[in-house]
């Protein structure tokens, strides 16, 4: 009797594997740019939100690395050995994250600061918001189909970045229009929960498609951490 196999065919997972890689090299390329545009426009506007923005992006190109470390090697074996270093990796990332956006919020509300007006702030967060859906969905669904929890963790962090690029506009938008300085730390400190949930997440090994305590319990059948490999859920 022939036995079956689960899961995407070696081609299909050495296909899967090269896409990943090029979506984490597109996403770290992206976030670098991002980052020296938005440190620097926030530093010339005084603006707490653009930098933070821009250190996001730093944390970013942190965890795309993590992950492109993870597929670096060409045997799977060795590739899943590495992957709850990988999830460590992101889940420190998304704390980090998370206690920065507080501490800007914070201060931003306490009105220990003024910012200025911002063109190439507002003009990099309305592309951040069209680019990152777009990375954030192809790595999420390539990383379900092969079963990898850290490449599905590091498409939530390039998530968050598009929500944070929606905070980012509309806090700059409403402070060049409306002088309302106080819309985006609220917003921001939404973000903050989210990341530190996510970070929760990531460390637990849930950042695949494992969402109920039976397929956690379940792990000879789903892997060790959760994830079915062929399993591409949904969005």
């Amino acid at each position: 009797m022939a036995a079956v196999t689960f899961g995407p065919s070696p081609a299909r997972r050495d296909a899967l594997t090269r896409r990943i890689r090029l979506l984490v090299a597109a996403t770290i390329t992206y976030n670098v740019i991002e980052a020296g545009v938005a440190i620097i426009a926030g530093t010339l506007a005084s603006s707490t939100a653009l930098i933070g923005f821009g250190l996001d992006s730093v944390i970013e190109v942190s965890s795309a690395a993590a992950v492109a470390w993870q597929f670096s090697p060409r045997d799977h074996a060795a590739r899943q050995a590495r992957e709850n270093t990988t999830l460590r990796i992101i889940a420190v990332s998304f704390f980090a994250l998370a206690a920065y956006i507080t501490v800007d919020a914070a201060r931003t509300l306490a009105g220990t600061s003024e910012t200025e007006r911002s063109l190439p702030g507002i003009v990099i967060a309305a592309l951040s918001l069209m680019v990152m859906p777009v990375l954030s969905t192809a790595q999420r669904r390539a990383g379900r189909e092969l079963g990898s929890a850290s490449a599905v963790a590091d498409s939530k962090q390039t998530l968050l970045c598009t929500y944070l690029s929606a905070v980012l506009l509309a806090g700059l938008l409403a402070n060049a229009t409306l002088g309302w300085s106080w819309a985006d730390p609220l917003a921001a400190l939404v973000i903050a929960a989210i990341a530190v949930k996510e970070g929760r997440d990531a460390w637990r090994g849930r950042g695949c498609c494992a969402t109920s305590t039976d397929a956690e319990a379940d792990s000879t059948k789903t892997g060790a951490l959760g994830c079915t490999p062929g399993s591409s859920g949904g969005n």
